[in-house]
């Protein structure tokens, strides 16, 4: 597999922010502690070391432990297991949701970024340890989101009435899948048929596809997690600090000209039980759980936070600080989207005195196959053209392809001199016909601009062909106008190749932020 890189910026296809992040822009640099080149790890374990005490390793190796009990045949897994209850070993860690079959290719891209991250470390501190963690978002109630996958072109969706945080799903009615998708399916078979909930399916086939390559999966719906958690509970419910500190922020980030990603609210939690996931709200001294008959004291609740904290599961802006509580973890790798909210957290994370994880974008990737590639270099455009939309990939082969000048331009600036000399002239006769001469070249510009575009219309009929065959490259590698990575599942290419995973860990880079093309020789 080659690869060809790309900076972010030249894609066209990432928000001014990141890139602005990406470039280490020095009005953002307030914003978070340490950018996430190598050389600064060790400053980030310092950090970690101090705020990460040995009751929350033994919790953790434990709670592990537990959650491994029928996963425990990759001896990777073990031993870092194991490793984690060292006070020199460290995690990366991604998250994602519970997609069926993996979802996007994406999520594998990023469970990739955090092996490689953790190799690279381990070279260059290798009196360390570091640990690549999958945070599965077992607690997102976002059913709709997870309930499909796309594979060789046609949508595969799970049809359930379930309810509730999707980890706990019963994953039995997946099957009725197996009859429709193609291809060798047995890792997905195993895991959907001989486990209860999603989470424990996700485990299983994840923990088969990376766990030779030592990859944890951590379900933090867990009763001891969530009690290191209680006081960050508390303080919200009853404080509502992590609120005033995010709009902080989030104030100084629009001045700046940013948009916040998310918005805090005065209470930053969900109550969590069997089948249920719904907002907790304070009204008239009580706490409400939305939609629900259910009602709390301020003496109840607090009992419930020492007694059941698992019931209180954590939104999009108090998990990433539960992460950070729980694990002694060193960066966080997600997709633009993500990292950029992270920004906005920097107050809450220094209040509770935890230190903000270094924020890493995933590695990200178009790959394209051999006939794909062949197509589209016959075209004789440069390969970051392909990012372009539709019509202007279009212009640029016909601008490439012509023996036509289909430019206006030197006319234009002919006609722009001419009007200027008419426009003087009759102006020293009466200046109130300089108005009049304006709007008649403004007229004359836009008919000239109108007869350009209908050149370079005749022109694509004539070239109908070729750009139909360029068209169908386009639609290939951004199917339904999408980015491959966030539309395609990877069994698109797994079921081609068994190494394709094998293939990713050997020429993606974690540390050299530019987007991958990736071609099959």
């Amino acid at each position: 597999m080659r690869v060809q890189k790309i900076p972010f910026a030249q894609t066209n296809s990432f928000s001014t922010f990141f890139i602005d992040y990406i470039q280490q822009k020095e009005t953002l640099k307030k914003f978070y502690s340490l950018f996430p080149a190598s050389e600064n790890f060790e400053e980030q374990m310092g950090l970690k070391k101090q705020s990460f005490p040995d009751t929350h390793r033994s919790t953790l190796v434990s709670t592990l432990l537990s959650q491994y009990k029928n996963h425990l045949q990759k001896e990777a897994v073990k031993t870092n297991i194991n490793l984690l209850s060292r006070s020199n070993t460290f995690t990366i860690t991604t998250g994602h949701q519970l997609n069926i079959f993996t979802g996007p290719l994406y999520f594998i891209y990023k469970i990739v970024t955090v092996i490689n991250a953790c190799k690279e470390l381990k070279k260059a501190f290798p009196d360390n340890n570091f640990v690549p963690v999958y945070w599965m978002a077992s607690e997102d109630h976002d059913y709709e989101e997870i309930k499909y996958f796309r594979l060789y072109g046609k949508k595969y969706t799970w049809e359930t009435d379930q309810q509730g945080a999707v980890g706990r799903f019963n994953p039995a009615s997946i099957q009725k899948l197996f009859l429709e998708i193609p291809g060798e399916l047995s890792v997905f078979k195993n895991a959907y048929v001989k486990h209860n909930s999603l989470s424990e399916s996700v485990r299983y086939y994840v923990n088969e596809l990376f766990g030779d390559e030592g990859l944890i999966v951590l379900d933090a719906d867990d009763h001891s997690l969530k009690k290191l958690f209680q006081p960050v509970i508390t303080d919200d419910l009853f404080n509502h600090t992590p609120k005033r500190l995010v709009d902080e922020q989030d104030r100084q980030l629009e001045a700046l000209g940013y948009h916040p990603q998310v918005f805090a609210r005065d209470t930053n939690f969900f109550f969590l039980d069997k089948s249920l996931r719904s907002r907790i709200e304070e009204k008239d001294g009580q706490f409400h759980v939305v939609d629900t008959t259910i009602r709390f004291t301020k003496e109840e609740i607090t009992k419930l936070i020492e007694t059941e904290p698992e019931k209180f599961s954590p939104n999009v802006i108090l998990r990433p600080l539960y992460q950070e509580v729980i694990l002694p973890n060193l960066a966080y790798v997600g997709g633009p989207a993500e990292v950029v909210y992270w920004l906005q957290l920097k107050g809450v994370f220094d209040h509770f005195k935890i230190p903000l994880p270094m924020l890493m974008p995933r590695n990200f990737a178009l790959v394209i196959e051999k006939d794909v590639a062949r197509k589209f270099e016959k075209t004789g455009l440069d390969y970051k053209n392909v990012f372009d939309e539709k019509n202007n990939l279009f212009n640029q082969w016909i601008i490439k392809n012509t023996q036509h000048d289909l430019s206006f331009g030197k006319e234009m600036d002919l006609f722009v001199e001419q009007f200027s000399l008419i426009r003087d002239r009759a102006g020293r006769i009466d200046p109130t016909l300089i108005k009049f001469v304006e709007a008649q070249a403004t007229r004359t510009a836009t008919s000239l601009e109108k007869i350009e575009k209908k050149v370079l219309r005749a022109e694509k009929r004539i070239h109908h062909e070729k750009l139909g065959q360029l068209e169908a490259v386009k639609d290939i590698l951004f199917p339904h106008g999408n980015p491959q990575e966030r539309v395609d599942n990877f069994l698109n290419f797994y079921q081609k190749d068994s190494q394709f995973i094998q293939k990713l860990l050997n020429v993606f880079d974690p540390f050299d932020f530019k987007f991958n093309l990736l071609f099959y020789e």
